[in-house]
């Protein structure tokens, strides 16, 4: 018996963000980043800085007889765009657009008619929240800390 969808979730993110030609350049990285930095656009899924949360579930039984269970969570994604100059105009453009895309892969289209379930990991997936934070240390750096928020059931 499947106890949570949330692997296959995070799974389907992962494949959905790496299979979208508009993201070819970006890093896609499953959880926080390793040792090399060097590349320019990452989008994390289940990771955000600072915070140890890569995914919060909820779960309920959705009825009597307690055969299913209602589960709900929000997995925490995070994307950067960072250059060595100071245009944080530049960056903080780039990271929006770079979010953007995740969400637009979210979207149901004739060629992706089951994105919005995460090719059926799910009953629903949506990008529900966001938080941008800027920096200029060594460069400019734009983040944007966003949500997939998700409801199945199990």
């Amino acid at each position: 018996m499947m106890t949570s969808r949330v692997p296959a979730a995070v799974d389907a993110v992962l494949n959905i963000l790496r299979g979208r030609a508009a993201l070819a350049d970006v890093a896609i990285v499953d959880g926080p980043p390793g040792q090399n930095l060097t590349q320019l656009q990452r989008i994390h899924v289940g990771w955000v800085p600072g915070d140890g949360v890569s995914v919060a579930l909820t779960q309920q039984f959705s009825g009597a007889g307690a055969r299913t269970r209602d589960e709900a969570f929000e997995i925490a994604c995070y994307a950067e765009a960072r250059a060595g100059d100071s245009d944080l105009k530049a960056r903080r453009d780039e990271v929006f657009a770079l979010v953007a895309e995740a969400e637009t892969a979210l979207r149901a289209t004739n060629d992706a008619p089951t994105a919005p379930t995460l090719n059926g990991t799910v009953l629903w997936a949506q990008l529900t929240t966001g938080d941008l934070t800027q920096s200029l240390v060594e460069g400019s750096l734009a983040g944007l800390a966003f949500t997939i928020t998700c409801q199945a059931r199990i």
